[in-house]
């Protein structure tokens, strides 16, 4: 099924300048993240070394190697939201999951990843879930907000 995909994946993007981004972003988008198996793949169908390919998916925060849980928790890491608490909302999330940034929790509902603005500066600090971007998260909401999706039917 993997090699499928990613030949899939390559053969509609075959003859695109820059390809190698939307090869990513269709394997990740079928796959839900870039297996280590469909890099050499990919790599050798656009005439790239297997680091190029690595390297641009480590430098895009956009792209896992390893699937995400059902829910991805993203907290804002950007100067606005540190100068407004995101600091104290970090370790506190860290807590309440009980994972770092990168990690997913055991029971795969959740993953933590940082990012490095949502835009929401006027209101921050400011953290996406899923599509959802949520501002003004204390503590307190971050809680209610994961609450929410640990009582909502999986």
């Amino acid at each position: 099924m993997l090699k499928k995909t990613v030949a899939t994946v390559i053969g509609e993007n075959a003859g695109r300048i820059g390809a190698l981004l939307p090869v990513l972003h269709g394997v990740q988008e079928r796959l839900g993240h870039v297996p280590a198996e469909a890099v050499p793949l990919i790599a050798r169908a656009l005439n790239r070394s297997r680091a190029e390919v690595h390297g641009v998916m480590h430098f895009y925060h956009d792209f896992r190697d390893q699937p995400a849980g059902r829910h991805v928790v993203q907290l804002c890491r950007a100067e606005a939201c540190q100068a407004m608490g995101s600091s104290e909302l970090e370790r506190h999330a860290r807590a309440r999951l009980g994972i770092d940034y990168g990690e997913t929790t055991p029971d795969g509902r959740f993953s933590l990843e940082p990012v490095y603005c949502l835009g929401n500066c006027a209101c921050t600090p400011s953290i996406r879930i899923g599509d959802a971007i949520h501002a003004r998260v204390t503590p307190e909401r971050f809680d209610a907000l994961i609450a929410e999706l640990e009582n909502a039917a999986p």
